[in-house]
């Protein structure tokens, strides 16, 4: 096993700055590398192991599918799909219709394609533009990277997707200048996750929704990072009096398995007719199988109130130790002093058997697995409490 790390470079891009570890197996919050050491995971795979490692039901569920059939295309139906979409509007949109890719980057791609086509369908070719806020993530292909308003993304990949604008993020005057005829939609995220877990302003969002109805634009949520009980609602949208016309998902919704969706208000969703838009892998059995698993799990009574208890006692615990907190249920932001690297104290966790992750300029991000204990809380937040020592 330690040849085949060292052989890394050798085969792989080096896209990744990878730490010199490598897991073998996983249980419940707890991850194993190839050398036994356990380390209590807190980033959950960036907010995706919403069940944490080795689920037994999730577990199951995707053993036996493998047995059955992995793959056909959406040439032809694909039962768990209809189930799962059902789950996911019956928590959102009510109208709502449901398209499958499989990742964060490719729902929010069809997203920005979605609103265009709307538009085009209208008669208004010419409302085109999507504006997006400072300190946002979207995504990386060249569509959601161009959405992605930050400029360290795009060094070496200009010229990027015409027709996408930014305005600071918590800024009303700066929104209300990015606004022209040409403006179609407003994408974004109500806590921005690789920004640094910066939650949105109220008034902000208030004038969001003004702004909207009154140039009559759609509303984008992007619910990747946040989504699927991460933040104690299915939806962190549902936090607030908002509807959105669009919203976004991946990351945590298929428990570890790779898979996006697009959720649409009906009038939208009405403009991807056959041919317009597509996946090979989309919506596949895997996938779905893993998400109606993930999605069943999450909507138990009092599970997202768990969460939410869950998150207050994470919080709590970081200001016991002199930590200034933010975000809301198990998505949590801890801003550093300058004297402190958010890197380094990571790096040092991990060290002493404790994965969190950075975010932002200087930020701690904890994302843990959603079946987390006040317990392991309490694990993690000694660990880290003697790293800051």
């Amino acid at each position: 096993m330690e040849n085949s790390i060292n052989e890394a470079d050798k085969y792989l891009i080096g896209n990744y700055a990878r730490y010199p570890i490598a897991f073998e197996r996983g249980e419940g919050v707890y991850l194993y590398d190839t050398k036994g050491k356990r380390y209590l995971d807190m980033l959950a795979g960036i907010a995706v192991n919403t069940l944490g490692h080795s689920h037994p039901k999730l577990t199951e569920a995707i053993c036996n599918q493998a047995k059955k059939v992995l793959h056909t295309s959406n040439l032809f139906h694909i039962l768990p799909q209809i189930e799962v979409a059902k789950i996911l509007v019956e928590n959102s949109l009510k109208d709502g219709k449901v398209f499958f890719c499989n990742s964060g980057a490719e729902a929010n791609e069809t997203a920005i394609k979605l609103v265009r086509k709307y538009f085009y369908d209208k008669n208004q070719p010419e409302k085109y533009e999507i504006i997006t806020f400072t300190g946002g993530f979207h995504g990386r292909t060249i569509g959601s990277l161009t959405a992605t308003a930050q400029p360290k993304y795009h060094e070496g990949f200009k010229p990027l997707l015409a027709g996408i604008k930014y305005a600071e993020f918590n800024n009303i005057e700066s929104l209300k200048n990015a606004i022209t005829e040409n403006t179609a939609g407003i994408m974004f995220e109500l806590i921005q996750g690789e920004g640094g877990v910066n939650p949105i302003d109220n008034s902000f969002l208030e004038e969001i929704k003004n702004i909207a109805r009154e140039n009559e634009l759609l509303i984008v949520i992007d619910e990747v990072q946040t989504g699927i009980g991460r933040t104690g609602k299915f939806f962190t949208y549902q936090h607030y009096d908002l509807e959105p016309d669009i919203i976004t998902s991946a990351k945590g919704l298929g428990g570890g398995i790779p898979v996006g969706a697009v959720i649409a208000k009906e009038k939208i969703a009405k403009s991807f007719t056959p041919g317009t838009h597509g996946s090979t892998f989309g919506g596949n059995f895997l996938a779905m199988v893993a998400s109606k698993v993930v999605l069943e799990e999450i909507t138990k009574k009092g599970f997202l109130n768990e969460v939410l208890e869950k998150g207050i006692y994470l919080q709590e615990s970081l200001k016991s130790i002199g930590l200034k907190p933010k975000g809301k249920g198990l998505m949590v932001g801890v801003d550093l002093e300058d004297n402190l690297d958010a890197k380094e104290i990571s790096k040092k966790c991990l060290e002493n058997g404790l994965i969190i992750g950075t975010a932002g300029k200087n930020t701690l991000r904890f994302v843990p697995p959603l079946i987390i204990n006040k317990k392991e809380i309490d694990e993690g937040i000694e660990i880290l409490k003697e790293v800051l020592k």
